[in-house]
């Protein structure tokens, strides 16, 4: 199968389309004159036969004109001035008289029939004939034949069908290239646009696809693949940034580990300073192996948020075992944890991604409060959404971190609270599992005096 282009697929559609309608256009235009002139033809026939029809009489046996002189015009004596030729026969189709013009040949005689008209030949001329029957007192005593000649009438036809035709083929052909040519140019963004993208790779996607001025569907189209570019560059900058702070993440316990394992192999330590430096090892590898875990996470939620499904439970169910995962490290800071719950048993949850929303928002305020301080966490709902709010008294985020905050890595004013364990990611975490359930994370803080989160389902 011979493939095209697209724009000779554009001007090929277009010109049988086009070929389609001017077949049926042209060939009702020539039905229609060929139609006409025939049935002029045959009107002039039925005139001429009617009027000599009315010019005849019955001698004997025979059929003759009344009017001799009718025979001497020019029209019956002639073949090539609007010759008219007429011929009277009888019942059995012998010739009673005859114009002169037709000399020694005769009209073509159809036995039996009582009027109508059809083509014959007059020595090689085309004519047309009408038979119409002659009768007196109500029997047919013979036939009048009259004929024209067709010959010019035919020839127009005949020309009219050769000029369609050839004006048929040329304005075929003429669309075509037209086509073609207009189609080309409607494609023209589409192939820029192919030879930009063609160049564009991982080293240059800060280039663009040039926008047509025309609001069409190419503009859209290209616009389209501009907004995929940027969201293409913007994740591959993220990737980027990702792999470094991850690879400095991990690099940082690891160098700390080697230093702490070199110091030990020096000399002798007494048991105690092995015991200290073992457990301090453990935490650091506990510490990567945590990072390890939420970065895996990450790039669970990248991959595939939104396609875990499971059942629902109550909201009042996954706060309290929420709060029981931390049970130990509330009691070590001596928290006071205010939980307020209406309409529990309407607020239903799915528990993988929420228990990780709360889980994270959980942590942080626990991390994050001074010891001896109050967690509020309530939950109400409001328009047929489930509205969970989880408020601390601890050390804030300022207000200039605060659109960050969702950042892989980040950690507000980390230098100050270095004391404070974390990677950066219990944020970044919540955000992607909110954005799977279709969840919305709102978080407001006082510098000094709080933070506050609103999770709405």
């Amino acid at each position: 199968m011979i493939s095209l282009s697209f724009k000779n697929r554009i001007a090929f559609n277009y010109m049988v389309a086009t070929a389609i309608i001017m077949a049926f256009v042209f060939g009702t235009i020539f039905f229609i004159v060929r139609s006409t002139v025939i049935q002029n033809l045959d009107s002039d026939l039925s005139y001429e036969a009617e009027k000599h029809l009315n010019e005849i009489e019955f001698v004997k046996d025979s059929i003759q004109f009344i009017n001799k002189q009718e025979w001497q015009e020019r029209e019956h004596t002639e073949t090539q001035v609007n010759p008219v030729f007429i011929q009277l026969n009888d019942r059995g189709g012998t010739v009673m008289d005859r114009s002169p013009n037709l000399k020694q040949d005769f009209l073509i005689f159809q036995g039996g029939s009582d009027g109508g008209h059809y083509n014959a030949e007059l020595t090689e001329i085309p004519i047309r004939q009408v038979q119409l029957p002659i009768t007196n007192n109500g029997q047919v005593k013979g036939y009048i034949i009259a004929a024209i000649s067709s010959e010019s009438a035919f020839s127009v036809i005949s020309r009219l069908q050769e000029v369609l035709m050839v004006s048929y083929v040329v304005i075929l052909v003429g669309l075509y290239f037209m086509s073609r040519y207009l189609a080309g140019r409607s494609v023209r963004p589409i192939q820029e646009m192919t030879r930009t993208i063609t160049h564009i790779t991982q080293n240059n996607l800060n280039e663009r696809v040039y926008l047509p001025k025309n609001q069409d569907e190419i503009h859209f189209l290209s616009s389209s693949f501009n907004d995929l570019l940027e969201r293409i560059q913007k994740a591959i900058e993220k990737e980027k940034q990702f792999t470094s702070d991850a690879s400095h993440e991990l690099r940082t316990p690891l160098a700390t580990l080697r230093g702490t394992l070199e110091v030990l192999i020096r000399k002798p330590r007494s048991q105690q300073e092995y015991e200290e430096k073992i457990l301090y090892s453990l935490e650091e590898i506990d510490r990567m192996t945590a990072t390890l875990e939420q970065l895996l996470m990450l790039a669970r939620l990248e991959t595939s948020a939104g396609s875990k499904k499971d059942s629902l439970i109550p909201i009042s169910t996954l706060l309290e075992e929420s709060v029981s995962r931390f049970k130990n490290l509330i009691k070590e800071k001596k928290l006071n944890i205010n939980l307020s719950i209406n309409q529990s048993e309407k607020a239903l949850l799915p528990p993988f991604y929420s228990n990780m929303i709360v889980d994270n928002i959980l942590n942080n305020a626990i991390k994050y409060s001074h010891n001896g301080g109050t967690i509020s966490i309530g939950v109400d709902i409001v328009g047929g959404r489930i509205i969970c709010n989880i408020e601390d008294e601890g050390i804030g985020i300022q207000e200039e971190d605060l659109n960050n905050i969702y950042d892989s890595f980040y950690r507000s004013d980390a230098l100050s609270h270095r004391q404070i364990p974390g990677n950066g990611l219990g944020l970044a975490i919540a955000k992607k599992c909110a954005n799977a359930i279709q969840a919305e994370l709102n978080v407001t803080s006082t510098f000094g005096q709080g933070t506050n989160v609103i999770i709405t389902f």
